[in-house]
């Protein structure tokens, strides 16, 4: 196992590297050559018993940020690296993507508003499993499967 994990962590490693840092190249025909900006990055994990998942995630050196246990979910944070639980809200664990905020939770004066990060992922042939209303302004959101069953929510508060 140990093995595994080294050749995992080594390959990872060589994929990343660059001359100029951890950014992999981008060709000229990359969706990334006009770059969206997705936000605040989190996993929203579905717990069975929250008190019991907050006190595992504090042994690891995460810290209340947010959230109210009363209503069943929190959100944690260890640095930059930010989970939220919740209990009893939704059945699987979900990729969660805050455009508007950045990782240390601060407003942002300028970001990719939700419904641009829509219309950009319909026009690249994504679907959608719920979709945020065009014709609005403001908080938003929508939700992808990946080609793994993995959800993302993409959900803008501002």
């Amino acid at each position: 196992m140990k093995t595994f994990f080294s050749v995992i962590v080594s390959l990872a490693l060589l994929a990343c590297h660059t001359t100029d840092g951890f950014e992999a190249p981008i060709n000229s025909d990359s969706p990334r050559k006009n770059k969206m900006e997705l936000g605040a990055f989190s996993v929203s994990l579905a717990v069975k018993d929250l008190a019991v998942s907050r006190a595992f995630y504090e042994k690891l050196g995460f810290e209340a940020s947010g959230g109210d246990p009363a209503h069943k979910w929190l959100i944690l944070k260890n640095g930059d690296t930010v989970i939220g639980l919740f209990q009893g809200m939704f059945e699987q664990n979900i990729l969660t993507f805050n455009p508007g905020w950045s990782q240390g939770a601060e407003k942002l004066e300028q970001f990719t508003d939700v419904r641009e990060i829509q219309r950009r992922l319909k026009a690249a042939g994504l679907e959608f499993q719920a979709e945020a209303d065009e014709s609005t302004t403001g908080p938003a959101s929508f939700v992808l499967i990946d080609p793994d069953g993995n959800t993302l929510l993409v959900d803008q508060h501002r």
